[in-house]
């Protein structure tokens, strides 16, 4: 069925189950078809080790991409319940049969408007899930396209495709099956650094992987108009078209870039809309702060007359993407412009609170960043 696939039978079976409910029409997809019937779509090196989370890089016919899938398991928030996703069964039973278009229309509206907010052009957002749904683009939505778009939209990283479809900060979505599905393929990842096998790692100083880390990296404007795709993706997401998001994994090891040096999410799993975020850590109980962390990276107080965690995260998004990039950005920057940069990443470190409680410091401080790499770069073939 795949070329290169891993022999083991833990990581086969689950693919031959997404084609069998395929083949008895329990789900459908434009991938469906090249997956299971015209074995057009191959499975190539598989980079986890989790069966019921699987990331493949792939090729389909002259496209290459990185296939995902969460093999009969997704992350599900619950309002009211754990902020951690707990593992529940995709049972592909909604809707249920019978549904009219307009019914589900009307049931992507609702969940929209629950993950993100009452926004404006939610109307427009659940139109454009429906043109997804109708894969063989026939005008027509059957119950099986129905049911596998709806397991998609139960996931973050598409939820994310979609309110970002007009930017360029997230892979393509190129096909899927079920809750298979096929994203663009992002030649460069991390965002900086070097991946050694495991054996090695364990055996180099966290000083000396640094430095390794550092000598990986593009030409200097290059990794000035990477910075600006993160900078931009951060203000995307804050008060952006469709509600605030939270990025709480801002690890190099979440983003990386194309042959443009364009800046792309390769992990949207920890980019959650603020709302979610607030009501499912309200119900965290804590004893410290600790508790309170969800991601790597969103960590919020807690509240010890109740022993439940407070809303609000201590430090906005921006602050923690200029984390990730000053030792990155500082690295070899022009002599002219090193120092203003480190005073304005430093700043930028420095922020706490949650953005909307600093609107115009964050707002100042991103521009500033912003302009200041532009202008250096932006004679440049670079930009």
């Amino acid at each position: 069925m795949a070329r290169g696939l891993f022999p083991w039978g833990l990581f086969r079976k689950p693919l031959h189950i997404q084609c069998d409910k395929y083949r008895r029409g329990v789900i459908d997809g434009s991938a469906c078809s090249s997956l299971c019937e015209k074995h057009t779509l191959y499975l190539g090196k598989c980079f986890t080790t989790k069966p019921n989370s699987q990331v493949y890089s792939g090729s389909w016919g002259d496209l290459e991409g990185v296939i995902k899938c969460q093999m009969e398991e997704a992350p599900h928030y619950d309002l009211g319940t754990e902020m951690e996703p707990r593992k529940e069964a995709v049972a592909f039973n909604k809707p249920i049969k019978g549904t009219s278009v307009e019914k589900f229309r009307e049931m992507i509206f609702n969940y929209l408007k629950a993950k993100v907010g009452d926004q404006a052009n939610l109307a427009d957002l659940a139109t454009q899930v429906l043109s997804i749904a109708d894969a063989n683009k026939d005008g027509h939505i059957t119950l099986p396209e129905a049911r596998s778009t709806w397991a998609l939209l139960q996931l973050n990283e598409f939820l994310l495709a979609l309110v970002l479809q007009d930017r360029e900060h997230t892979p393509k979505l190129l096909g899927f099956c079920g809750d298979l599905y096929v994203m663009e393929k992002v030649p460069h990842s991390p965002l900086y650094g070097i991946s050694l096998p495991w054996i090695i790692e364990v055996w180099i100083p966290a000083g000396l992987r640094r430095s390794m880390d550092q000598w990986f990296t593009p030409s200097w404007p290059h990794k000035a108009k990477i910075s600006i795709g993160l900078l931009e993706l951060v203000e995307d997401v804050f008060h952006g078209t469709f509600g605030s998001f939270l990025m709480c994994d801002v690890r190099a090891t979440s983003f990386g870039y194309n042959d443009r040096h364009d800046f792309k999410v390769m992990d949207a799993r920890y980019i959650v809309p603020e709302a979610i975020f607030q009501e499912g850590i309200r119900q965290q109980r804590c004893d410290v702060d600790e508790d309170c962390l969800y991601g790597a990276d969103c960590l919020t107080s807690c509240d010890l007359t109740k022993h439940h965690c407070t809303p609000e995260v201590t430090r906005p998004n921006l602050a923690r993407a200029c984390d990730t990039l000053k030792d990155y950005i500082l690295r070899g920057a022009p002599s002219d412009v090193s120092e203003e940069l480190e005073k304005q990443l430093y700043a930028c470190v420095a922020l706490k609170g949650a953005a909307e409680q600093m609107e115009i410091e964050h707002s100042l401080i991103l521009n500033n960043l912003k302009t200041l790499l532009w202008k250096k770069i932006s004679h440049t073939k670079d930009s």
